[in-house]
């Protein structure tokens, strides 16, 4: 009889641990998957910097936000080529708000230190609202071929 209460409080003890771990799961937060520190990107401008192949793809060794992370609109230090340029992040892969595109690549632009572009055009859609986003975005959506 002892034996039968064990084994029914023992199952009874199984099914609500079982059930307490299938409800605790890890969450990917949005840092996982944005651009950070480290985070190899793709040059969409027509900039030789950006263009001539190299062993090391480009990287992102400084974000210019508060919290590291950069989206759309924020500017960033690359790692290219053995030379430290800044460029501005026009795409990434992380999901953001509705109705805005998701990239296949984290996509950036490389800028001069005052905001200029360095390349001439751009070769991917750029998203249409970076046109509403505050900063001098504008020769940069000059020098841009087509908007998603």
């Amino acid at each position: 009889m002892a034996m039968i209460q064990l084994s029914k409080s023992l199952s009874r003890f199984l099914v609500e641990t079982s059930s307490i771990i299938h409800q605790r799961s890890f969450s990917v937060t949005g840092v996982a998957a944005a651009i950070q520190k480290m985070t190899r990107v793709r040059v969409v401008d027509n900039s030789s910097l950006g263009n001539t192949p190299y062993h090391r793809p480009p990287r992102v060794i400084h974000v210019y936000t508060k919290n590291g992370v950069g989206k759309v609109g924020d500017k960033v230090l690359l790692a290219i080529k053995g030379e430290k340029k800044k460029a501005l992040i026009v795409g990434h892969k992380m999901p953001g708000e509705r109705m805005t595109p998701r990239f296949d690549s984290n996509n950036v632009v490389l800028i001069e230190d005052n905001g200029n572009p360095t390349g001439t055009r751009i070769k991917v859609p750029l998203p249409t609202h970076l046109r509403k986003m505050e900063g001098d975005y504008s020769k940069v959506l000059a020098i841009a071929s087509s908007f998603v």
